[in-house]
């Protein structure tokens, strides 16, 4: 009897060391454990820093000369942010089709780029609440030779060739309109966009209003003008009009419901209108009654 409880005993103390052993060995890593676990909004809270994904398009997003990263889509970023209590934004420019791939790599924290909602950008990330409204333009050859005022000419003329940007979604626009695949050129840049109208590789380009002007007045202005009149595009007979947000990974829930609640003080209080006016955009770029959830439903 004697032997059998100091046996016990014996396994006990072992049992005991062992568990202390495995407890102190969790505490000395514990820190990058409990990093690990920490949801994306708990880490930039404490790491105090936003890594931003956004595409080279002026006037939604670019780089200056300086370096910095700007145009009205970062811009509300990093007012959002800054109400949140996190007032670092490092800015990166990438492709606009790298985005959201970017974003699931875990290269950015959040991406913006007045990026529309789209069922099937949606089937990929989360969209924030809509931050801003935006048309369509097309800037043409000098004097306009082909006559082009809408896309709807683009489809009725099959010798027009046209470029757009890679992964837009003019290239949805313009396919539903009618447009054939021989038609449509693509390119990684609006420089390249605006350079294959001005070299008459093409004949028209077509991108956001706002972009499109912002190119032309920093392009030849002997060889590409602007399409004036412009006609908004109409799909299903309903005027085309882009819904911009931020993107979130899926898994990342808690923060872009913050940073929901914040765009939503941004918006109501008129700050958001001045950081459009900045960058040429004004009133009639606020958000209307369409929501995020009706965009990604289609």
């Amino acid at each position: 009897m004697k032997k059998w409880y100091v046996l016990l005993v014996a396994g006990l103390a072992l049992l005991l060391s062992a568990c202390g052993s495995s407890s102190e060995t969790t505490g000395g890593n514990g820190g990058e454990d409990s990093k690990e676990e920490m949801s994306t909004l708990d880490r930039l809270k404490e790491e105090g820093v936003v890594k931003l994904g956004v595409a080279n398009e002026k006037p939604y997003g670019f780089i200056t000369s300086d370096g910095e990263v700007t145009g009205v889509a970062p811009e509300i970023t990093k007012a959002v942010f800054k109400e949140m209590g996190i007032d670092t934004v490092e800015g990166e420019v990438t492709e606009f089709g790298s985005l959201i791939p970017a974003l699931q790599a875990g290269r950015f924290d959040v991406v913006t780029a007045g990026m529309d909602i789209r069922p099937e950008r949606c089937a990929e990330a989360a969209f924030g609440d809509v931050e801003i409204r935006y048309g369509e333009g097309m800037a043409v050859q000098k004097g306009n030779p082909k006559n082009l005022h809408s896309y709807e000419d683009i489809a009725a003329n099959p010798d027009v060739k046209v470029s757009i940007m890679a992964g837009a979604n003019q290239h949805e626009f313009l396919k539903e309109l009618g447009v054939q695949d021989n038609q449509i050129e693509t390119a990684d840049s609006i420089s390249s966009n605006i350079a294959a109208v001005s070299s008459g590789r093409v004949d028209a380009t077509v991108m956001t209003e706002a972009t499109l002007r912002e190119a032309v007045a920093s392009a030849d202005q002997d060889k590409v003008e602007e399409a004036k009149p412009f006609t908004q595009p109409e799909i299903n007979g309903e005027s085309v009009m882009s819904y911009g947000a931020a993107v979130f990974r899926k898994e990342d829930n808690d923060l872009r419901e913050a940073y929901n609640a914040e765009l939503k003080k941004l918006i109501e209080s008129g700050k958001i209108l001045e950081i459009y006016e900045e960058f040429g955009f004004g009133e009639d770029n606020l958000p209307d009654d369409v929501t995020t959830e009706d965009r990604c439903a289609g």
